[in-house]
C-alpha cells in the first residue's frame, strides 16, 4: 500500500515539475532577451556548432547564458538549420525571433545615422530616400504618421532618438520610426524619473522642448548644463528665453542662413523674443546629453551667454556684463 502511495506521489511531483518546466519555457520564449545594447553585431563563422553559436551569443551580449537557448533550439528542431553569416540583432528581440533570424541567414543591412540637432523633417527625408526597405508612410501626413507610430496624432518634432540604427531588407520605414520613437520614450522617462527637484517643467514633454533648445545652442557637451541653467533661470524669473534657434525654426522655409532684427521682431509661435515661456514643440531631435542637461541644469546665476568666436560661450549674470561681452566678442567682428 505504501509503495502505491509513493508511486502516486512520485508521479504527481513529476507532473508538477513538468508543468513548471513548460511554464518556464513559455515565459522564456515570450520575454524579450536581456541584450546589453540596442543593436549587437556579430559574425558566425561557417561550420560553427550549435553550442558554439550559443556561446558566441553569450559573449556578444545577446544572451545571458547558453542553456535556455539550446533547449529551445532542441525543442523546435532548429539545430541543423542555423546558418553562418554577419548579423545585426536589434532590441527588443525574443528567442524565437533570434532563432528565426539565424535559420534564414543574414539579410542586407542598411545603416541609418540619425544626428542630434537635426529636425524630424530631416529624418523623414533621409528615411524616405533609403533604398532596400519597404516604404509605407510616404503618403502619410506627419500627424497620420505619428498616429501610426505612437497612437496619438501629435507633433512629431523631438520624439525620435538620434542614434545609429541598422535596418534589414525585411523591415519597413514604420519599423524604423517605431524603434527611434520607443528609444526616445525610454530615455526621456528614465531622465525624468531622476530629474533635479524644483525645475520649472510640468511634464516630460516640456523638458524635451528645453533639451531641443539646448541641443541647438551648443555642440560642446560640457556647456549644455550651463546653457540649460541660463534658460531655467529665465523661466523662473519670467524672462523671455530670447534664443535664436527657436526663431529660425519658426521661420521655416523663410530662413536662408541669416537672421535679421526684423526676423527677431516678427511674431511666430516659436519666437521667444516676442513670446514668453517655452515654444509649443521641440525644435530639433535632442540627444541624451541635452536631455540630461535640461533635467540636471548647472547651478548658476547666469542669465546671459554670448558666443566667444571659438566655439564656446561666455556666461554672465547681469545685463551690463552681457553687453560688455557682446562688445568684446561680437561687435569687434564687424
Amino acid at each position: 500500500m505504501m509503495f502505491k502511495k509513493s508511486v502516486k506521489y512520485g508521479l504527481a511531483i513529476l507532473g508538477l515539475s513538468g508543468l513548471a518546466l513548460a511554464l518556464w519555457i513559455v515565459i522564456y520564449m515570450i520575454r524579450p532577451l536581456p541584450m546589453v545594447s540596442e543593436t549587437i553585431g556579430m559574425q558566425i563563422p561557417a561550420g560553427a556548432s550549435v553550442r558554439g553559436i550559443a556561446d558566441q551569443l553569450v559573449s556578444s551580449g545577446v544572451l545571458k547564458e547558453p542553456y535556455s537557448f539550446l533547449l529551445v533550439v532542441k525543442l523546435t528542431g532548429s539545430g541543423s538549420r542555423l546558418q553562418a553569416g554577419d548579423y545585426a540583432f536589434n532590441a527588443p528581440l525574443q528567442v524565437l525571433g533570434l532563432i528565426d533570424l539565424l535559420k534564414h541567414g543574414t539579410f542586407d543591412q542598411f545603416k541609418l545615422q540619425l544626428t542630434e540637432g537635426k529636425t524630424f523633417a530631416d529624418f523623414r527625408q533621409k528615411l524616405a530616400q533609403m533604398p532596400g526597405i519597404r516604404h509605407e508612410t510616404l503618403n502619410l501626413s506627419d500627424l497620420e504618421l505619428m498616429q501610426l507610430v505612437s497612437g496619438e496624432a501629435t507633433a512629431p518634432e523631438g520624439w525620435f532618438f538620434p542614434d545609429t540604427y541598422f535596418i534589414d531588407s525585411q523591415s519597413s520605414d514604420v519599423d524604423m520610426y517605431k524603434r527611434a520613437y520607443q528609444k526616445m520614450q525610454k530615455y526621456l522617462a528614465a531622465a525624468w524619473e531622476s530629474r533635479q527637484s524644483g525645475l520649472p517643467y510640468k511634464t516630460p514633454y516640456e523638458a524635451l522642448v528645453m533639451a531641443s533648445i539646448v541641443e541647438k545652442e551648443t555642440g560642446v557637451e560640457i556647456e549644455r548644463p550651463q546653457i540649460a541653467g541660463v534658460f531655467v533661470n529665465r523661466l523662473r524669473l519670467g524672462m523671455r528665453l530670447q534664443t535664436d534657434p527657436t526663431v529660425i525654426y519658426g521661420m521655416g522655409s523663410r530662413y536662408h542662413g541669416n537672421i535679421t532684427r526684423r526676423d527677431l521682431l516678427t511674431d511666430t509661435p516659436y519666437n521667444t523674443y516676442t513670446r514668453s515661456g517655452l515654444p509649443p514643440t521641440p525644435i530639433a531631435l535632442p540627444g541624451l546629453a541635452s536631455i540630461q542637461a535640461a533635467l540636471h541644469p548647472a547651478n548658476t546665476k547666469a542669465l546671459y551667454f554670448v558666443a566667444n568666436g571659438q566655439g564656446r560661450h561666455v556666461f554672465t549674470s547681469t545685463l551690463e556684463e552681457h553687453n560688455k561681452a557682446v562688445r568684446a566678442y561680437q561687435l569687434k567682428k564687424h
